[in-house]
């Protein structure tokens, strides 16, 4: 007698969702109040010479374009009551002159990224945190208009066959932007904010970014030539630290910057700043930081102050501070000291040179004597949380010692770390190098004990 065959029904593997992306918004009110705007600002530019305007934003001039946009208003007999007429009016303000939506997220000094995922999420950071807006564009094809409309005037483009570009605005502001076939649900821009008020050391002070000491001890270390790289996370403000720490080199001395996009202010009166080109539209003409660099050492600079290191530039700029360029600064992304390490490692070796890790080490090593290592913590503070010494080679480990370093001890109510800046009590072995540029430091500030809380 045969068994019986039993038919074993296998459990159905649940279909994966696809990815949910943003949708248009379907309020009526909504709706009408875009064909409106549409409207009119259509028989504006019919009305109007466009080209004019773009170039002339004057107070003026947009007060005439306002009344324009009023009477226009009055001739369609629309419904709208005074505050929908006033915003009306702004926002076809802001798409003739400005941005469009954006203009009222640039206006406010506070933000420091605007991330805009597809034409109906846009999300700011602002105090540390991030939060949805309720700013939202018409469609996907009013988005890329923007986005045209800030790469255009810099003669690059964003299409097709250029679908991500890199840009600046005019206030300086760096920005991303990736469109579809590679963004999925809509282009998605990026803007890295700069604000008008720069921060300074009583800002970081104030802010107990940083202590006193540690201030009185890099200014010290800059104006006596040390080479010093600054490292940290995506947000953790390495560019304006580098900024601050340049404003302690003498104003005597000649100081070649080199970056992707010109964010450093230096005060100094001889500096020369370079700055990277991308490729032209037939892909051609592309001038990186690792060009700019090798022709900054032909400049007779007395510093080379290089705003980021992400590629085999690190090795030319290992050797521009171990050949006499004493003072040169960078930044590297490392989310602590020991991982500058490998870091500096790995982009060295994407300069295509078959080198020795052990090799690379002594090289950085001899070049670099300061690591500041910057972070932003759990609730969007930043800190100074170590400033370290290179010290040398023991075998095929660098040996580093943290002169001031920050110590976490835990997170308050509002979400935000807390703790205590320390001196470590070490003191660092070039202190006679800085005695004998004339910075005098006191023995004290190295003692072992608390400088900063922030309780």
């Amino acid at each position: 007698m045969h068994p019986k065959s039993v038919n074993v029904q296998m459990p159905q593997k649940p279909k994966e969702a696809a990815p949910s992306k943003p949708k248009e918004p379907t309020d009526d009110k909504t709706r009408k109040f875009h064909e409106l705007k549409t409207t009119i600002h259509r028989k504006l530019v019919d009305q109007l010479d466009m080209s004019k305007l773009s170039a002339d934003s004057s107070g003026e001039l947009r007060e005439q374009v306002r009344q324009v946009v009023v009477a226009l208003c009055d001739e369609e007999n629309t419904l709208l009551n005074q505050q929908e007429r006033q915003r009306l009016a702004q926002e076809i303000l802001d798409e003739t002159f400005g941005l469009g939506p954006l203009e009222t997220l640039l206006k406010d000094p506070k933000i420091s990224d605007i991330l805009i995922n597809g034409p109906y999420q846009v999300y700011i950071e602002k105090g540390g945190r991030l939060n949805l807006t309720d700013v939202k564009f018409k469609d996907n094809q009013h988005l890329l208009h923007i986005i045209d409309k800030i790469v255009a005037p810099l003669g690059r483009r964003c299409d097709e066959v250029s679908p991500m570009v890199d840009a600046r605005l005019k206030d300086g502001s760096r920005v991303n932007a990736i469109i579809p076939p590679l963004a999925i649900d809509g282009a998605s821009m990026s803007i890295r904010r700069f604000g008008k008020d720069t921060i300074n050391w009583d800002d970081y002070i104030r802010f107990k970014s940083c202590a006193p000491e540690m201030v009185e001890f890099l200014e010290a270390c800059v104006h006596s030539g040390l080479n010093i790289l600054i490292a940290g996370g995506t947000g953790s403000g390495k560019t304006t630290l580098l900024n601050n720490l340049s404003s302690f080199i003498p104003e005597d001395e000649r100081i070649v910057t080199i970056e992707d996009a010109a964010e450093l202010q230096l005060r100094q009166p001889h500096v020369v700043r370079l700055e990277t080109r991308p490729p032209n539209l037939e892909g051609k003409g592309r001038i990186t930081i690792r060009d700019l660099l090798i022709n900054a050492l032909r400049m007779r600079p007395d510093r080379i102050v290089v705003g980021e290191c992400r590629g085999g530039e690190t090795l030319d700029m290992l050797q521009a501070m171990n050949t006499g360029h004493d003072g040169s600064m960078t930044t590297i992304h490392a989310n602590n000291t020991r991982d500058c390490v490998q870091r500096v490692e790995t982009m060295v070796m994407m300069a295509g040179f078959d080198l020795p890790a052990k090799a690379i080490r002594n090289q950085f090593a001899s070049a670099v004597h300061l690591i500041v290592q910057a972070s932003r913590l759990t609730g969007g503070r930043r800190k100074i949380i170590a400033v370290t010494e290179l010290q040398g080679m023991e075998g095929d480990v660098v040996v580093m010692q943290d002169i001031f370093k920050f110590e976490q001890d835990g997170v308050d109510s509002d979400g935000k770390a807390h703790g205590r800046i320390v001196s470590t009590g070490v003191r660092p072995l070039f202190l006679d190098r800085l005695a004998a540029h004339g910075c005098k430091i006191s023995p004290k500030i190295f003692e072992p004990r608390d400088l900063v809380s922030d309780y």
